[in-house]
């Protein structure tokens, strides 16, 4: 549960003034470390950014190659998984437990059939 207290914590720095629905996300990685996002919107909608693909950002950016988990929370959600756009995002550092505050499931599962090359 820890990686969802990162999350939970993540949201609080959303800044969704469009939708007023903020998210938090955490990853974890094969190296053992969590990095953290928000989602961050725009007046543009289309250049909004998910909090599951600004974390899996900060990783990648840190050097990361492999997610493990991913832990999303929406206080306004309880069962709040990753959009389309990021499930396919995630897909291709692995195929991380995606973890809610109700359950736990495989991405492939969320996504079956994922595009990869």
């Amino acid at each position: 549960m820890e990686l969802l207290e990162h999350a939970k914590a993540a949201a609080k720095n959303a800044y969704c003034k469009y939708s007023d629905f903020p998210v938090g996300a955490a990853v974890l990685t094969s190296s053992g470390k969590i990095y953290t996002g928000c989602n961050v919107e725009n007046a543009s909608y289309g250049l909004s950014i998910c909090a599951e693909r600004n974390a899996a950002s900060a990783a990648i950016a840190a050097g990361e190659r492999e997610i493990k988990a991913v832990a999303v929370h929406s206080p306004k959600l309880k069962n709040c998984v990753p959009c389309g756009a990021c499930r396919q995002f995630l897909a291709e550092f692995g195929d991380p437990d995606i973890i809610t505050e109700e359950k736990t499931v495989a991405l492939h599962e969320l996504l079956p059939e994922a595009f990869c090359i």
